[in-house]
Parts: structure tokens; sequence; C-alpha cells
């Protein structure tokens, strides 16, 4: 994030666009950019909503419009100006030539908020790809210094190339070395998630709408303290670590990036990696902020992208995956809506929870251990006593009912075990004994 936008006064403009189709009504995008603007650090001086009839090809805005930014921007003193949606290259630096003021669309704001919350290296890698690939479209600025030729200095460039076509070159050779590193990263990514399958303990994913409260969750569940505010894009990078759950002696709880409207085509493709420990979970906890009062096209925007992954059957909404919904900040609804959600959640695969107070969360880890539990069997083995591994396994993954002398065999005393065990977990045992 430059110095120029962070800490900035903006002016935030929500264009609702005739021709266009939108989940969210104006006002709910409105507060959504605002909520962006000030997951970045800007000072949000004043904002609107702009009705667009008919998008203009050089400044979006008609020519009345405009002035009155630019009226908005010297009354209320504003240093930025934020547009919630897409501007076109040319658009973009018509606006700022227009307006003497550093303007940024919906795509660049929320590159720079990954750019400052991306943690991990293949975070890093992911959002300077989307970085360059917004970027490379942008070449057109007004700064005259990309239309100047110079001579071939050996790679640097052949005889007459602009320094635009330079910077298009250098970023294009940039963006396929970042391509090749993510790739190696994603094959290392796909050994971890394949050992992990191997591995006798369930996984469950947490998703949702960002800000819906996954992190705070999170934390209430491990005790962990990933990063957990108030604030859009509060988490970026996978999270994971072991709980347990009643009768599951160990499960791996995963964290993932929260979803949001209309978001940038550069960081679906970008982020896609980070998604992919949803396709690879036991059990998908769809945590919703339930006091929010667009909760309902929230959901919507989640299981298009689950849909996206190939989790959800796009047509019937069904998933092979179990998903269970979490309806959290429980705190903040009043207590008539809370009475009706509490009776309406068990009949929708729902727990009412409030990961900030603790509220329903006993229901909630009882009810996923159910899910992980339900397909269960119970088997009888008799094993000798000095048979210590397959004994220790049994004791170490499954639930042992019972167990009990059986008497004597070729390899000295038996012991009889009933065990409960899932199904993933039949078939490690099975190749146990292969």
């Amino acid at each position: 994030m430059d110095e120029v936008t962070r800490g900035a006064r903006a002016l935030i403009l929500c264009p609702d666009i005739r021709q266009m189709r939108y989940d969210l009504d104006a006002r709910e995008r409105l507060e959504e950019a605002q909520g962006l603007a000030l997951a970045i650090g800007v000072e949000i001086s004043h904002s609107e909503i702009l009705p667009v009839r008919q998008m203009q090809p050089n400044t979006l805005f008609g020519s009345g419009q405009v002035e009155n930014i630019a009226t908005w921007c010297e009354q209320h003193e504003c240093e930025l100006v934020i547009v919630d949606g897409a501007l076109t290259p040319i658009q973009q630096r018509n606006l700022e030539e227009k307006l003497k003021r550093k303007v940024i669309d919906r795509t660049g704001l929320i590159l720079e908020i990954f750019g400052e919350r991306a943690a991990t290296a293949e975070g890093r890698l992911q959002v300077e790809l989307a970085h360059l690939d917004y970027q490379q479209s942008r070449l057109v600025r007004s700064w005259t210094h990309l239309e100047r030729q110079r001579g071939g200095y050996g790679f640097l460039g052949g005889p007459g190339e602009t320094q635009i076509e330079a910077d298009r070159r250098m970023i294009r050779q940039r963006m396929a070395r970042l391509r090749r590193e993510l790739e190696q990263v994603r094959k290392t990514r796909a050994l971890h998630r394949e050992r992990r399958g191997r591995a006798p303990w369930p996984v469950i994913a947490l998703v949702g709408y960002t800000n819906a409260g996954k992190s705070t969750l999170f934390n209430r569940l491990t005790g962990a303290e990933v990063m957990a505010e108030d604030l859009l894009f509060a988490t970026l990078d996978p999270t994971m670590r072991a709980i347990s759950l009643p009768g599951v002696e160990k499960a791996i709880l995963s964290d993932t990036v929260g979803f949001i409207s209309d978001l940038p085509t550069q960081l679906v493709a970008a982020f896609r990696a980070t998604l992919e420990e949803v396709t690879g979970a036991d059990i998908i906890c769809h945590v919703r902020d339930m006091s929010n009062p667009a909760h309902a096209a929230q959901k919507k925007q989640v299981m298009e992208v689950l849909a996206d992954l190939g989790v959800v059957d796009r047509e019937t909404g069904m998933s092979e995956i179990p998903i269970v919904e979490v309806w959290n900040k429980a705190d903040r609804i009043d207590p008539e809506r809370k009475a009706e959600l509490a009776e309406a959640a068990p009949g929708q695969d729902a727990v009412l929870v409030s990961a900030a107070t603790g509220e329903g969360i006993e229901e909630f880890t009882a009810k996923v251990a159910d899910m992980l539990t339900s397909k269960a069997k119970e088997v009888t083995v008799t094993l000798p006593l000095s048979d210590g591994r397959r004994i220790a396994w049994l004791h170490a993954h499954g639930e042992v009912l019972s167990e009990e002398a059986a008497g004597e065999g070729e390899d000295g005393p038996l012991t009889r075990l009933t065990v409960r065990l899932n199904p993933k977990e039949l078939g490690q045992y099975a190749t146990l004994n292969s």
C-alpha cells in the first residue's frame, strides 16, 4: 500500500448501473465498500451512491456527475477517490486527470488489502501475480516516461522499443516466473494434502463470507490466536490446527480466506489454491453472519464459489462433502429473531452460535462429532496380545468399546476388541493388515 492511500481521506462512490444485476442492493454494496476501505486504513470523509443510466466509456460517470464528484472532493478535503466497481484503465486515467486526485477501483482496493495481509510465501506469490495481471492492463497511465523510446541495450530491449513495451515485457516475464513458483507450491500442498488423506484424522474446513467470524470460531475451538478482527479479509492464508471433539480424539480444523461478491477475476484464479483445502475436507462448516441483513445474498456468493470448486452441484445445490451451517453472531441478534433462528436451525442442518461469547459452541462441536462418527461401524477383532502395533493403532485411532481375553492362540494369549471405526479408519486398518 503506498503512502498516498494509507491514512488518506477518501471519497467512496458506489455506482448503481442500470444494466447491471447485483446480488446486494446499493446501500449494502456501499457499506461493504466502506468496510473494504477501513480494512486498508483509509479515513472515509464522504460516501455516495451514484445512479448510472448509461456508462460513459471515458469516465464511467456522466459529465455532471464528474463535476459533483470534484465538488465533494473539495468540500470534504478528499485525497483519494474509491469507486466500488470496475474501471477501465482509460476511465481511471481520465478521472484522475479531471479530479486531480488518485482514483482506485474495487479491484485495486481488494488487491491492496490482499497485498498487506498475505503472510505465507504462497499468499505473497499469489498476490504479486494478481497485482501484475492488474497492472499489465494499466500501462496507459499518464506517466510520460512510458512513451519514451530507448535504444537496444542487450536484454533491455531492441531498437526503438518504447518504455511501455519494455515494462509490459518485464511484467510478462515476472508473471511467468511467479506461475512456475506457484505451481511448485501447489504440488507441495497437494503432497501434504495426500499425506493428510492417509492420516487417520478427519479435516473440517471453515468457509464463509469475509468477516462472518470464521477466525473467531477457529480461535474459540483451537485456542489459537489467528488474526480475528472486525475487518474484511482479516484472514488470507489458510491456517490449520488440531482439535479434539466428543468421541473424536483428533481432527484438523482449517480456516480459509473469506469470500466476497464481485471478487476480482485475477484473485479468483490466484487464490484458488488456498481454497483447494476445502475440496479435501471431510466436513465443511459454512459460517454465516446472521446479524448481517445481507446474509442470504452472502450465502449465495459462497455457494457459487463452492460450485466453482466442484464441491457443490450447481443445479441441485447438493454436495458430496457434508455441509453444516454455523449461524454466527447470535450475540448481535435481537431476542425475538434469535428465538426464530434457534427454532429453525435444526431443520436446516444448522447450529446457532456466538463465536465471540461461546454460546452454542458445545452444541456445534457435538453436531460435527456426530456427523464424523455417523458412518462409523462397530467391528470386533481378535489379536494376539503380542501384536502391540495393531492394538495400539486401534486404541489411538478408533473408539475401543470393549476389550477382553479371548483364550490362547498359536502366538500366545489372545485379546478381543470391539472398536468403532469410521470408513476412513477402516480402510487404513485394512492397509495395516495387508
